[in-house]
């Protein structure tokens, strides 16, 4: 089983799009993947249909067993979606409480991961939408993780968010006692712009070789995808931002599924 963390410490950079896309891309009847909503804002939820405000049985359910002395477990927590091989595990707004109930509390960076193994036979992937925002939800999702994710709008307000991403990894890493690999995927790409051109030109300045060489491209399907609550490779399999997320998953080692790959080489 991969698990890959999705984040970034600033909103609106394509986190839950990215999440969604290589979801939809890698699942299929041959290959279950789940979703992991670890944000208290709950964009992933909502997109799948489920209201953040009233959701219960989800992740913050994980850290309230952990809380009373009990193993993590998911089992009974997870939600089947309409699209075969793909789950969700939802979030919660009560999600915003946990730092103050449980920050201070020994062992609650390690909930995700507890929880994770005790499902790592029933899935081949794990994607994990994070907060934008460090604390215990992040730090769970980077010690769960395999490979860390990470959407970066090309604009040049969104490099001082990445600045503060790679301080943040650069600390889990520490106290990981192993190197976490990560990649950066520049996103919301407009080719039309002098501005986005000279964003994506100063990201590769800065970061090399830990850049994906590929885009993402702004593509308003998406819009029209999260609309639908459907991942955009269902509605539009021939859709730019969907190709390009194809090309992103076999550069990070994902194996498209079945379907997707069959529609692919047609």
């Amino acid at each position: 089983m991969k698990v890959w963390a999705v984040a970034n410490q600033k909103g609106g950079v394509g986190k839950t799009t990215t999440t969604v896309t290589l979801g939809g891309l890698l699942s299929g009847p041959e290959q279950r993947v789940l979703l992991v909503d670890v944000d208290p804002h709950g964009s992933l939820t909502a997109y799948f249909g489920h209201d953040p405000e009233t959701a219960t049985r989800g992740v913050y359910e994980l850290f309230s067993q952990c809380a009373e002395g009990e193993a993590p477990d998911p089992t009974g927590l997870i939600r089947e979606s309409r699209f075969p091989g793909l789950d969700l595990l939802t979030a919660s707004t009560a999600l915003a409480t946990l730092d103050r109930q449980l920050g201070t509390r020994s062992g609650m960076g390690l909930v995700l991961r507890q929880a994770l193994e005790k499902i790592e036979d029933q899935y081949d992937y794990v994607l994990l939408d994070c907060p934008p925002m460090l604390g215990v939800l992040m730090v769970n999702a980077l010690a769960a993780c395999d490979e860390l994710l990470v959407p970066v709008q090309t604009e040049f307000l969104a490099l001082k968010g990445l600045e503060r991403m790679i301080n943040t990894l650069k600390m889990v890493q520490k106290s990981r006692k192993a190197e976490l690999k990560y990649r950066i995927i520049p996103t919301l790409f407009d080719r039309r712009t002098r501005a986005a051109h000279e964003a994506l030109a100063e990201l590769r300045r800065l970061y090399d070789d830990d850049v994906w060489p590929g885009v993402i491209p702004v593509d308003t399907k998406f819009r029209d995808a999260s609309s639908a609550g459907q991942p955009l490779c269902f509605m539009i399999p021939d859709a730019r931002g969907v190709l390009a997320y194809s090309d992103l998953l076999e550069a990070i080692g994902g194996r498209l599924s079945e379907p997707h790959e069959r529609r692919r080489r047609g």
